[in-house]
Parts: structure tokens; C-alpha cells; sequence
């Protein structure tokens, strides 16, 4: 835990000790009181926060560790999110867990998981497949990161209804916008010289689209196709999904000039 972060409404007062983040500054960081940690507020601001007191005379039956008293002082509005938007095919429940952390703890400012025609249908109803469950990933990664902002993370039933929808969000609009779909079947081109040679433009945002572990199908190369990305390729190896959103999003953040 690189940095603790707190809603709006947590920043304004004690913080249980029966609370993860509590146990972490007590027992993991060994923090007392008058010292300080890093702090923030969810997709707000990041700064530095003093342990004013620890109070355990206050324990009431439903906490009876009492809490801890603190202070925040904003310092930054926190990191800023990237103008990278992921399309993810969804992947087996125990790689969503890194993928999204690690989507997280790069920085990206969405992400959106799709149902794909070559993907297990089973694992769009897992439990962890959930907005809610996914969020907590993706909080888990901007924490990693020390940051404030948690990226946007949306689930779509298909590849066009994803795509459909970023239409609709104006999010997919001429120029402005480089969309890359990744296919180590059909690849028009190297996803590094694309991007070379596309580095003039300056596009506001970044898509990258990635299937699941079988791929896409003829049919989803020609949606991506239809609807303005080029199919591109990372080498002749097959990776998994997780770590093809991970090489993928490396290789354009580092294009934009951010690693």
C-alpha cells in the first residue's frame, strides 16, 4: 500500500482500526501518533496525512479496536490518468485479478471488457467479472501505483456493443482518436511501427482493442476493421491475454513519451 486512499466522505473522519488500510499503518508501516503517511481521496486529490491521535478509549461494541484520528493536507490533484482506453476480451477469472492491477498501475483511463464469439462464456458470470468486484482490482493497482485515480471500467456483451458504445461517448471520432486492434493472425503491420509511424498525428486518445485467448474471429477483425482500427501484430509468439493488454499498453504509453 503505497498510498491510503479514502473517499470524500472517509477524509473527513476517524478511521476504524477494525479497517485493512488501520491494520496496514499499524501493524505493516508500524505508524504512531504524530507521524505522517501518504494519503488521498478516490479520483481526487493526493497530499500528506498526520496521525493526531489513537484512540482506543472510544471502542463501542460494534468496533472494539476504537480508531484512529488524522489530518489531510492536499497537495497535488494526484496522478493523472493516461488517454489510453483498453479493450480486453474477458480472460479467466485469476487473470482478471493481475490484469486489472496491472491496467491500473500503468494508468490507463478505461477499461472495457467484452464478450468475444471465441471467449468462455462462463467466465462473463463470475463472481469477480463484476463492476464491483473489478473496481476493487483496479483501486488495488492505483494504490500500487501511489496514485488517486481509478480508471473507468466497463462490461459490454460483445466487441460491437463495446464499440457502439464509445461511438456514442463521441469517444471514437476521425483523427483524433488511434485505434489499434491487436490480431497475431491477420496483422497488417507491427503494433511499434505503427505507432512510429503515426507518431506526427498526436491523437487525443488511444484504443487499443485485445481478444481473449483464443483470439478474435473473422467476424471481429472485420467489425475492428469496419469501424477504423487497423489490425496489428506484437510478434509471432501467442501471449496470454493479460500480458498482451500489459505489452500493449507498455509499448503505447511509452510511444506517448509517459515510461
Amino acid at each position: 500500500m503505497n498510498i491510503c486512499l479514502f473517499t470524500q466522505e472517509e477524509i473527513c473522519r476517524p478511521l476504524s482500526m477494525s479497517d485493512e488500510r488501520a491494520e496496514h499503518l499499524l501493524r505493516i508501516l508500524h505508524k504512531k501518533e504524530g507521524d505522517s503517511f501518504r494519503a488521498g481521496i478516490i479520483n481526487g486529490q493526493a497530499g500528506t496525512a498526520v496521525i493526531t491521535a489513537i484512540d482506543h478509549a472510544s471502542s463501542t461494541d460494534s468496533n472494539p479496536l476504537g480508531f484512529i484520528h488524522f489530518s489531510f493536507a492536499p497537495e497535488s490533484d494526484g496522478k493523472p490518468l493516461h488517454p489510453l482506453v483498453m479493450i480486453i476480451g474477458f480472460p479467466r477469472p485469476i487473470q482478471l485479478k493481475r490484469l486489472l492491477r496491472d491496467m491500473a498501475g500503468l494508468g490507463v483511463c478505461q477499461v472495457h471488457l467484452v464478450g468475444t464469439e471465441l471467449g468462455e462464456k462462463s467466465y462473463l458470470k463470475s463472481d469477480l467479472a463484476t463492476t464491483q468486484a473489478g473496481t476493487k482490482m483496479l483501486l488495488d493497482g492505483t494504490v500500487q501505483a501511489a496514485s488517486t485515480h481509478v480508471p473507468l471500467l466497463v462490461r459490454h456483451d460483445s466487441l460491437l456493443d463495446c464499440i457502439q458504445g464509445l461511438e456514442s461517448d463521441a469517444l471514437l471520432h476521425g483523427e483524433s482518436s488511434l485505434c489499434m486492434g491487436l490480431d497475431n493472425v491477420k496483422p497488417e503491420q507491427s503494433l511499434s511501427r505503427f505507432l512510429l509511424n503515426n507518431d506526427k498525428k498526436k491523437p487525443s486518445l488511444y484504443i487499443a482493442a485485445i481478444g481473449s485467448e483464443r483470439g478474435w474471429t473473422d467476424n471481429e477483425r472485420e467489425c475492428l476493421s469496419d469501424h477504423g482500427f487497423a489490425l496489428l501484430g506484437m510478434g509471432q509468439r501467442v501471449l496470454r491475454t493479460e500480458t498482451a493488454a500489459t505489452v500493449c499498453a507498455s509499448i503505447v504509453l511509452s510511444s506517448m513519451g509517459v515510461l
